[in-house]
């Protein structure tokens, strides 16, 4: 019996086997779909913690005693509490906003 040729086999019996790459490794699509699945995940999980765990503030006795107050005091800088805010908060300097042109 004579070997066909794909393409007489393709003629004769109509099957198509004339693809180049005849596997497709489903397995390692599998396990890069599910790394990128997996870093999809991980990154959303750190942004919405990020997003609602705010950070943590320290008083100024806390943080002089904390690594930021050793590496600041070895910079020379000193730590001090903020300043109270005024009761009246001064006016903005710039000019004045546009009034709507109908109030109502």
């Amino acid at each position: 019996m004579a070997r066909l040729s794909r393409y007489q086999l393709y003629v004769k019996t109509g099957i198509s086997d004339l693809h180049e790459r005849s596997h497709i490794d489903r397995p390692r699509i599998a396990a890069f779909a599910a790394a990128i699945a997996l870093t999809c995940i991980v990154v959303l999980t750190l942004q919405i913690r990020d997003r609602w765990h705010s950070p943590e503030i320290k008083s100024p006795d806390q943080a002089a005693r904390a690594t930021t107050g050793r590496v600041a005091r070895a910079a020379g800088a000193q730590i001090l509490p903020t300043d109270p805010s005024l009761s009246a908060e001064p006016a903005p300097a710039g000019p004045k906003q546009a009034q709507p042109a109908n109030p109502n």
